[in-house]
């Protein structure tokens, strides 16, 4: 019988493709953990403890993969790339925010009755107004979010150690004058893996390495990618891997490539880590396919 996680950590970085092993271009030649990764390999691979492989995000859609389309993929598991007839970059048009008000998986969670949470903390003035008013400004996930019902945590929250901000350090809150803790990127993880614990279903999001490959800065993006690496081995220390999957992804490639400004049509890093490792990598072979995976282990 398969084994079934009774958690599942939902790790979506953005911008993480798997590309050449040229160290020109790609700063994962100088990462301890993705420097294992390249587009020639023959992945899926097993790593200790866990499972890498690389995801198609480009749908059968002409032009580079792009944001909106690609986490709406993730996240419902509807081409919307085929469904636009084009990919779409930043924020879910209307017809994107249809399918995720009533795909959205952490709205799939709730209406199952499960536990579900969306980890990252949400600062001031967001909670000024209401979600509903500003929709068009809306990320995919805090969408995803708004449908299943579920709570935006706060800063109270990233104080209390409920939630982290998408930075993992808090860095960024600091530099907008918010008196926060900050954290390494080990404490990041040890909250995020702890808080995953209380749920069946969680979230977070982190989006500077698509920045950080927007910038072309060889220094940044390695920065960025250690962040990355220290804040994943902590996560892992802090769960039940006999009763926990951690399954990391990206919506496209980016960061990977350095040679030019835009996103990658290279497949998105995808890394498997405990229960049910094993049993998701044969299933995930593009994008779309994190969606009915993850519900496949809940059904």
């Amino acid at each position: 019988m398969r084994q079934k996680p009774a958690h599942l950590l939902f790790i979506f970085i953005d911008g993480l493709g798997i590309g050449e092993d040229n160290p020109d271009t790609n700063p994962c030649t100088q990462s301890p953990l993705f420097f294992r990764f390249f587009s020639d390999d023959a992945l899926p691979r097993r790593i200790e403890p866990g499972v890498a492989l690389g995801l198609d995000a480009t749908l059968q859609t002409p032009g580079l993969p792009q944001s909106a389309t690609g986490q709406t993929a993730l996240l419902t598991g509807v081409n919307a790339s085929k469904l636009l007839g084009r990919h779409l970059n930043g924020f879910p048009n209307a017809k994107l925010r249809e399918v995720i008000f009533e795909r959205s998986i952490l709205k799939w969670f709730a209406d199952k009755g499960l536990s579900a949470a969306f980890l990252n903390t949400f600062r001031p003035p967001f909670f000024d107004y209401n979600p509903y008013d500003i929709l068009k400004f809306l990320s995919v996930t805090s969408i995803a979010n708004l449908a299943a019902g579920l709570q935006f945590f706060g800063l109270d929250d990233l104080k209390a150690e409920r939630s982290v901000h998408q930075d993992i350090t808090g860095h960024a809150l600091r530099e907008r004058g918010f008196d926060i803790p900050l954290f390494s990127p080990q404490k990041a993880g040890e909250i995020i893996g702890r808080q995953s614990q209380k749920h069946h279903f969680s979230l977070f999001e982190y989006f500077q390495t698509d920045k950080a490959g927007h910038s072309q800065n060889m220094q940044r993006a390695a920065e960025v990618l250690v962040i990355v690496e220290e804040f994943l081995a902590s996560v892992l220390q802090n769960v039940d891997l006999q009763k926990t999957l951690v399954l990391l992804t990206s919506d496209h490639g980016n960061i990977e490539d350095l040679s030019f400004r835009g996103h990658t049509r290279n497949p998105a890093m995808t890394l498997l880590f405990g229960c049910g490792a094993e049993a998701a990598a044969p299933q995930l072979r593009t994008i779309l396919d994190i969606y009915p995976t993850i519900q496949s282990f809940f059904e």
